[in-house]
C-alpha cells in the first residue's frame, strides 16, 4: 500500500507489491480523513494545509520516450516521424526519479512508438524500482517476439485500434486494423493486461458497437474512449471535418449506456475527460453529477492530476497541449510553474455558461485544448452542446440555426 496524504485526506494506491507478477491488480483509492484514520493513517501536516481539493501533484504522467513512429497518423498529437529520435535513457530515468519524488502513482510511456526502442522493458522496471506503476500505448506495429516479452513487464499495455478497415483508415490516414489486432491477441495470448485506445471521429462513431466486439474478441479487457483533438498533425482545418457532429457529441451519454450494456460484462469502457462535456446533454447525468464523481469521471485534468513530458524533455499540461520551459528532470516544480499554473486556473475560473453548470466540478470547462484551436483562447469548450446552445441564445434571432 502507497500513500500520498491530501488536504481532504488521501490517495491510497493498492498494489500486490512493487515487484510483484507483471499485470499484478493495481487500484487507486481517494479517502477521505475518517477513512484514512480508520486505516490507521495520520495525514500530519498535510491535513492541516487550508488549501483545496485538488491534487498536490497529478496522479499520473505521460511521458514520451521517443518522437520515432513510422505509422504516419494524420492526427498524430505528436507529430512523429520514421527519423525521429530516442530520448536518452539517462534524461528519462531523471525525469523518472523527479516524477516519483513528486508522489506520482502512475507513468504511462508514449512516443512516437516506444516499441521502437531495445530498452523499453528495462524502462518499465526502472519506474516500478521508484514506485511508479508503468503502463504503454502502442500502435501494434511490430508487436512480437522481443518486443512482446519486454510488454510483458508493464501492468497495462493499451493498443491504438479504431476499428477494422474503413474506421481505422478513416482515423489513421491508413488501414493499420490488422496490426493492431494482431497485436492485442499476441498480448492477451501471453497474459499481459491489455485494452485498446479508439479515437472517436464522425466515422469512427458510428462503428464503435463492431470496434468494441472486436477488441473484446481479441482479449482486450477494456476500452478507452478518446476525444480527437487538435494537436500536432491534426491542427489545422481539416480536424473541423474529421471531429464529431455535433449531434453526435450530444448523444454521448446515452451511447456510453448502450455500449455499457452490450458490452460491459467483464469489459470496462472508459472516457478520456475532453469527453466529459458533452455528457452536459444528458439530462440523466447532468442532474446527478455526484455519479460522475463516485466513479471517478473527470473533466479536464491537464497540469492538474494529469501532465505530461514531451519528446523534447519539457513538461506540458497534457500529452495534447503546449510545451513550458520547465525540464521533466525538474518535475518537482510543476506546482510553482507559471505556466502550468495558468491552465489550472483556467479550470478553476469558468466562465458561463459553465459557472452555473451542475457538471462543472467535475467536467472543469471542457478541454482547452480545443477552446484553444477553435476560439483562440482558454474558455468554455466551444463543442460542448450546452455551451453551444448559450452562444445560440445571445445571437439576434435571425442568426439563429
Amino acid at each position: 500500500m502507497i500513500v500520498r496524504f491530501e488536504a481532504w485526506g488521501a490517495w491510497v494506491k493498492l498494489d500486490g507489491a512493487i515487484d510483484a507478477p507483471w499485470g499484478a491488480s493495481t487500484a487507486l483509492v481517494a479517502i477521505d480523513r475518517d477513512g484514512a484514520r480508520g486505516l490507521g493513517l495520520d495525514g500530519g501536516e498535510a491535513w492541516r494545509d487550508p488549501s483545496g481539493a485538488s491534487p498536490s501533484a497529478p496522479l499520473e504522467v505521460h511521458v514520451a520516450v521517443t518522437s520515432r513512429c513510422a505509422a504516419g497518423c494524420r492526427g498524430c498529437y505528436l507529430d512523429a516521424r520514421a527519423g525521429g529520435e530516442h530520448v536518452d535513457r539517462s534524461d528519462l530515468e531523471r525525469t523518472l526519479d523527479a516524477v516519483a519524488a513528486a508522489g506520482v502513482f502512475t507513468v504511462a510511456f508514449g512516443g512516437g512508438e516506444p516499441t521502437t526502442r531495445d530498452d523499453l522493458g528495462d524502462l518499465a522496471d526502472a519506474a516500478r524500482a521508484r514506485g511508479l506503476t508503468p503502463v504503454v500505448t502502442t500502435s501494434g506495429l511490430g508487436v512480437s517476439g522481443a518486443k512482446l516479452d519486454a510488454l510483458r513487464r508493464f501492468a497495462q499495455v493499451n493498443v491504438s485500434y479504431d476499428g477494422a478497415g474503413a474506421a481505422c483508415e478513416e482515423v489513421r490516414g491508413f488501414d493499420g486494423a490488422g496490426a493492431a489486432a494482431r497485436a492485442i491477441r499476441e498480448l492477451a495470448a501471453a497474459g499481459v493486461r491489455v485494452g485498446v485506445n479508439v479515437v472517436l471521429t464522425r466515422a469512427s462513431y458510428g462503428a464503435l458497437d463492431e470496434t468494441l466486439a472486436s477488441a473484446r474478441s481479441l482479449g482486450a479487457r477494456e476500452a478507452q474512449l478518446l476525444r480527437y483533438k487538435p494537436a500536432g498533425r491534426a491542427a489545422s482545418l481539416d480536424y473541423l471535418a474529421h471531429r464529431l457532429t455535433f449531434a453526435q457529441a450530444a448523444s454521448l451519454g446515452p451511447t456510453l449506456r448502450r455500449l455499457s450494456r452490450a458490452h460491459g460484462d467483464g469489459f470496462a469502457l472508459r472516457i478520456d475527460c475532453a469527453l466529459v462535456p458533452f455528457l452536459s446533454a444528458d439530462a440523466s447525468i447532468a442532474l446527478d453529477p455526484a455519479l460522475l464523481r463516485r466513479f471517478g469521471v473527470f473533466g479536464c485534468e491537464a497540469a492538474g492530476a494529469l501532465a505530461a513530458v514531451r519528446s523534447d524533455g519539457k513538461v506540458a499540461p497534457c500529452s495534447f497541449a503546449p510545451a513550458t520551459e520547465l525540464d521533466g528532470r525538474r518535475f518537482g516544480e510543476h506546482a510553482a510553474d507559471p505556466a502550468l499554473g495558468a491552465w489550472r486556473d483556467a479550470a478553476a475560473r469558468p466562465e458561463e455558461p459553465c459557472a452555473s453548470c451542475t457538471l462543472r466540478p467535475s467536467c472543469r470547462g471542457g478541454c482547452k485544448v480545443v477552446s484553444a484551436f477553435v476560439d483562440g483562447r482558454h474558455g468554455p469548450d466551444p463543442e460542448c452542446p450546452r455551451v453551444r446552445a448559450h452562444r445560440a441564445a445571445l445571437l439576434p434571432r435571425e442568426e439563429r440555426a
